[in-house]
């Protein structure tokens, strides 16, 4: 990751990259403000509490706080434990979770897309959101070869910082199938040239779909949750749903959890982070 900052740290990728996005951020805050670049200097507490509370204009609370506690990771070893609780963030809002007349509808809708090419791409933020809780990213990488059916089962090979195998839930298996199985090695949401790169590129189709003005509108970010809320309301094992979800800590379902009548609440959560951390 090249920073000296970093030497040393080791973490699953995802934490990686959210760290190294970071401790950039903090370099040239620190620099722009004359501190010197040790990482005595970079990682003192007060340096980070002032980047995440002034230096990252435009940025969402919860995003501060994520920033946050990627830094204090890598403080901790420098510096000990911080000695008081930080500016406290407002977490994201939870995305509401389609009701199953909702998924009935954007079944429906992706359906009546006139154009073949729309409604296969369509289809698949619904399936592989729904039924795999992958992320927009995730999504667009996806490729008709990482869908695999295994008997009557159906699995995704999510590539990226949070590499998984996810299995699609019996409801969207054979319809992931069945769309692989069209795309081949191409991918599955929009097959054709794109950049793929461009963060708002789901949305902005999704946004474009005909529909019904009183339908409800496609978001992967609702599709996601839906997947989520389903397996906690299933009950599925702690440790299970974090592996298929590509989320690094329990207490981040506690958004999620919300929506959920018997979910684990906050407070499980955290001691269930805590007790797998060994503190």
């Amino acid at each position: 990751m090249g920073s000296p900052v970093l030497a040393g740290y080791a973490a699953e990728p995802r934490r990686q990259a959210v760290a190294g996005t970071a401790v950039r951020g903090l370099c040239r805050f620190a620099a722009a403000r004359g501190i010197p670049a040790g990482r005595e200097f970079l990682l003192d507490y007060d340096v980070i509490e002032a980047f995440c509370v002034s230096g990252l204009p435009g940025c969402a609370s919860s995003t501060r706080g994520t920033y946050r506690s990627a830094l204090y990771r890598l403080a901790a070893p420098v510096h000990g434990e911080p000695g008081q609780r930080g500016t406290p963030f407002a977490g994201a809002r939870p995305p509401l979770p389609y009701s199953p007349a909702g998924r009935a509808e954007l079944a429906a809708l992706a359906a009546a897309q006139r154009d073949p090419a729309r409604r296969r791409s369509a289809l698949a933020v619904v399936v592989s959101g729904i039924g795999a809780g992958l992320r927009p990213a995730e999504l667009v990488a996806l490729r008709g070869s990482d869908v695999i059916r295994r008997g009557r089962r159906v699995v995704v090979h999510v590539s990226g910082p949070a590499a998984r195998v996810v299995p699609v839930t019996a409801p969207y298996a054979g319809r992931s199938a069945a769309l692989a199985a069209g795309a081949g090695t191409g991918y599955l949401f929009r097959s054709g040239p794109a950049d793929r790169g461009y963060k708002n590129f789901v949305t902005n189709f999704a946004r474009a779909l005909t529909a019904d003005p009183a339908a409800p509108r496609l978001a992967a970010g609702r599709c996601r949750s839906s997947f989520i809320c389903d397996h906690l309301a299933a009950g599925t094992q702690l440790r299970e749903l974090l592996a298929i979800t590509g989320i690094c800590q329990a207490e981040s379902l506690a958004r999620y959890a919300c929506h959920v009548d018997g979910a684990p609440p906050k407070a499980v959560l955290r001691a269930w982070d805590k007790r797998r951390r060994g503190c």
